[in-house]
């Protein structure tokens, strides 16, 4: 049972289309740890609408917070204290996507972050999208994994390609390109399905 982190480069690249990806592709259980706001449509909720397969379970939240803001001062808000300790994995024999908040940093405390989330075993799936400075918070973000000798499996582009910006990052840097998604009209199960046939030999 092999267990990937999809974590970003900041909020809103891509991070809950490539969960579902992935989740699709090797019929993975999901579990999103820390959601903050959209507690009727969350990215769970989002993911098992663009799930195919009948073999995925959808692992409740651990912790749930109202506040769509970093789960930390959500936390403040909600009246609840997150620790990494507290949060635990759900049990199971399949493998399993785990989806974080925001980026790698997000604190969920005053001295933790999301990181604190990843164990050493995980597979770490790093979700970047092109706009101005990414290259800077793509290159910080494997630089603080490494740092913390955290397994960077790989990097997936979401979005408009872009070669000078995805090469340059990936000399630098030597971690492996698993692929890309564009910038799709739509999502649905379908195209979420087809990106998984894709993605599924990279990531055996």
């Amino acid at each position: 049972m092999n267990t990937y982190f999809i974590t970003g480069i900041g909020t809103e690249v891509g991070k809950t289309i490539v969960s579902a990806i992935i989740t699709e592709a090797l019929e993975a259980d999901y579990w999103k740890p820390i959601q903050a706001g959209e507690l009727g449509y969350s990215d769970t909720h989002k993911v098992k609408n663009l799930i195919s397969n009948k073999k995925t379970v959808f692992h409740p939240n651990s912790v749930e917070l109202q506040t769509p803001m970093s789960p930390h001062a959500a936390a403040e808000i909600d009246g609840v204290k997150i620790t990494s300790a507290k949060i635990k994995r759900p049990k199971t024999s399949n493998d399993l996507v785990i989806e974080g908040a925001g980026g790698l940093l997000v604190p969920i405390s005053s001295k933790e972050t999301i990181a604190d989330l990843i164990k050493p075993s995980d597979k770490i799936i790093l979700v970047s999208r092109h706009y101005l400075g990414s290259i800077n918070h793509t290159l910080l973000t494997l630089e603080a994994l490494k740092n913390r000798g955290l397994n960077i499996f790989g990097i997936i582009f979401n979005g408009e390609k872009n070669d000078s910006s995805e090469g340059v990052i990936l000399k630098m840097t030597g971690v492996s390109c698993l692929g890309r998604i564009d910038d799709e009209p739509y999502f649905d199960k379908n195209v979420v399905k087809e990106y998984a046939e894709g993605f599924k030999n990279k990531l055996i």
